[in-house]
């Protein structure tokens, strides 16, 4: 018996989809119905950008000091309903506490920093060459925004989705995941709408797995959509992408990765080890800054695996509303088939696995560039481990993806670090810490097929507004005709 039932949100009410028709959305570790989400069609599309188009002009007329109070009230609002988001995302994809209260503290940072960023400068003067003129460069809103929030990091990427565009003064329709229709969406709309927000500038539409194509370029195609911004993998980004530029629209992508993190001969072995540990296993790997792959000087590979296998293999795995539980569930099975053939194919071709199964991480090493591991974005509880002569070699290793999101550098000396990481193709590199990092402030994106734009601070502001040329003559003109 599902313990919820979730309507759309349009127009700041719940509301049934006008067919009728619902959804199943699933608890991964138990397969059980969690809860029953309305399931949209593209009529409903039309009436939440309906919604947001007529909420357009009044919310991006409203003063800075009241969209700053309502991002401010909807953070501490979030933080109060921690325990109930740990609950949420325990049933709804797995997540476990450690992990769901940190997607409660980084999202109420971004609603802050939204919030400050309300106030920025909205344009510059401009130098002129005539006479008493005033040259004007305006940043303006763009209208209405269409939002795709992911699963895997729900109310973090729910929230970050949202935030910008709306105190930027834009409205906007947002899609969740269909594997977490309620933490990537209804969630933060309840959380938004409780601190305030005035109907129809902020719409949710869910959907059924099966439809969400036609949901997402129904949206997209809208002419009354202005910008885009999607979080997920490559292969929808693409298409996401595509259809954005068809119709002459921005977006801000933020797509999967192959990420490495380098353990550099002068690392604090048992530092990289706990690094290395979170980097590739919190959330169970599921997260696009995960470490694919662990390249490590041959000086100390062997002493580094032994003891970072040995971690590994010590974590609490299983039900992951279980406080003590590290390592819970992959999203679905299909997802869990995926990374167990991935692992399968690897032995089978000469990798050794050194730990992993009946719910332990994977790690393996001895993994060739002509195995799929190798390559492709894991995304999920495995990692290979790869031996380098020099740092030279992990640069080259690094950079040989089509990806180029995040990446991290074990090592003592800062300057070296540093070197390395002017060298390594991403948007994001950590010096003396490994690849899984955020905050709220920071232009957070990648380049390559990790997407492009940015989330975040003052560029996330950027992004979802548009810059206008206005000039005041200082009096009549002359003309040559």
């Amino acid at each position: 018996m599902a313990s919820e039932k979730r309507e759309l949100i349009i127009g700041g009410e719940s509301v049934p989809a006008l067919d009728g028709r619902t959804t199943d959305d699933l608890n991964p570790y138990t397969g059980e119905v969690y809860a029953v989400v309305a399931a949209a069609g593209t009529a409903d599309v039309a009436r939440a950008v309906d919604a947001a188009e007529e909420a357009f002009a009044e919310w991006s007329a409203t003063p800075p000091s009241a969209r700053r109070r309502i991002l401010l009230k909807a953070a501490d609002i979030l933080e109060s309903r921690t325990p109930e988001a740990i609950a949420l995302m325990a049933q709804e994809v797995g997540g476990v506490a450690g992990w769901a209260g940190f997607n409660v503290m980084l999202a109420a940072g971004m609603l802050r920093e939204a919030a400050a960023a309300v106030t920025q400068p909205v344009g510059e003067v401009l130098t002129t060459e005539k006479p008493g003129q005033l040259s004007l460069a305006v940043r303006e809103p763009l209208g209405v925004v269409a939002a795709f929030s992911p699963w895997n990091a729900p109310i973090i990427l729910s929230t970050r989705a949202v935030a910008a565009p709306l105190a930027a003064g834009n409205t906007v329709v947002m899609k969740p995941s269909e594997d977490a229709p309620i933490a990537a969406g209804l969630f933060i709309a309840d959380v938004l709408h409780e601190a305030g927000l005035p109907a129809g500038v902020l719409n949710v539409v869910t959907n059924a797995p099966s439809d969400a194509a036609e949901i997402a370029e129904a949206l997209i195609a809208d002419p009354r959509v202005r910008a885009v911004n999607f979080t997920g993998s490559t292969g929808v980004g693409r298409i996401v992408g595509t259809l954005a530029a068809q119709h002459l629209k921005p977006a801000v992508l933020e797509l999967g990765g192959k990420n490495s993190l380098l353990v550099l001969d002068d690392a604090d072995l048992d530092h990289a080890v706990e690094a290395a540990t979170f980097s590739a296993f919190f959330n169970a790997g599921q997260i696009c800054m995960s470490a694919d792959r662990i390249l490590v000087h041959h000086s100390v590979a062997e002493e580094f695996t032994t003891k970072f296998a040995a971690k590994v293999a010590s974590l609490p795995h299983g039900d992951p509303a279980d406080p003590g539980t590290v390592i819970g569930p992959v999203i679905t099975p299909r997802s869990a088939d995926r990374v167990a053939a991935l692992v399968a194919e690897a032995v089978d071709a000469g990798a050794r696995l050194r730990t992993g199964g009946d719910g332990v991480p994977f790690v393996l090493d001895g993994v060739t560039p002509q195995m799929r591991i190798f390559t492709e974005e894991i995304f999920g509880p495995a990692v290979v481990v790869t031996t380098v002569a020099d740092d030279d070699e992990a640069v080259a290793i690094a950079n040989n993806t089509e990806h180029g999101l995040t990446a991290g550098i074990l090592t003592e000396d800062s300057r070296r670090g540093l070197a390395l990481a002017r060298r390594i193709r991403t948007g994001i590199v950590h010096v003396g810490n490994q690849t899984v990092d955020d905050a709220p402030q920071v232009p957070f994106g990648g380049v390559k097929a990790s997407g492009y734009g940015r989330f975040g601070g003052r560029w996330g502001i950027e992004s979802f507004s548009s810059t206008r040329w206005v000039t005041i003559a200082g009096g009549h003109g002359h003309f040559p005709i």
